[in-house]
């Protein structure tokens, strides 16, 4: 039988790395009364903004909340979506030293518009061309700079397809965790999924199936 008081505290001093797709949820709520004269759309009345850590910040919340020592590696904008997803990170004891901001990118942001409990809409502010070589450098001597101060017991790739973990950053950074004995977890989508064959472990998600050509069958955003 499984103690789960011993597994929480074993997970507490657990000290873990994340490296990906970091973006902003953003949900505005509010009340539908009418159809708008203009077009044949719902007016929506705003009463409320909430902003959420997303993507591979979730991830960080996750492992936060379970009690393990966290740290995000990832790519943010220059941007005041940035300061603000930073903000949010650092009000939940992760640890954002080893971001990387830039202005040739935005930080991406998720805003989906809510009524009567549904959503109604939602818009997304990114760019999901891969990094250039210059930031592919900058964030993998973060990512070096990291390990070699944390120690982590864990690294963790969450990939979302938004471009930071381009097929040269998983090869080295995998390479590097091999080299130091370090555990790997990989969450992967569609555009890098067999660069991450270098890793022994491996989380499918949002795969089906391979069809007869041995081509993936992907389902999911």
């Amino acid at each position: 039988m499984t103690n789960f008081d011993q597994l929480f505290i074993d997970f507490s001093k657990l000290k873990v790395v994340i490296i990906g797709d970091v973006m902003l949820d953003t949900y505005w709520w509010g009340q539908v009364d009418r159809i708008s004269p203009e077009a044949p759309v719902p007016v929506v009345s705003l009463q409320r903004k909430e902003h959420r850590v997303g993507g591979a910040a979730n991830v960080a919340l996750n492992t936060v909340a379970l009690g393990a020592q966290t740290t995000i590696v990832s790519v943010i904008g220059t941007d005041s979506d940035g300061v603000l997803l930073k903000s949010l990170f650092e009000e939940q004891h992760i640890d954002t030293q080893y971001l990387l901001s830039t202005d040739t990118r935005i930080t991406t942001n998720k805003t989906r518009v809510m009524s009567r409990n549904q959503q109604m809409m939602r818009l997304d502010a990114e760019i999901t061309t891969p990094i250039t070589t210059d930031i592919e450098q900058a964030l993998l001597q973060k990512f070096i700079t990291c390990l070699d101060a944390q120690k982590p017991d864990v690294v963790i790739f969450e990939d979302y397809d938004k471009g930071v973990l381009t097929s040269s950053i998983i090869k080295e950074a995998i390479a590097i965790c091999t080299e130091r004995n370090i555990v790997m977890s990989v969450d992967p989508k569609k555009n890098n999924f067999y660069v991450y064959a270098w890793s022994y472990k491996l989380k499918i998600k949002n795969y089906l199936s391979l069809d007869s050509n041995q081509n993936v069958l992907y389902s999911g955003d």
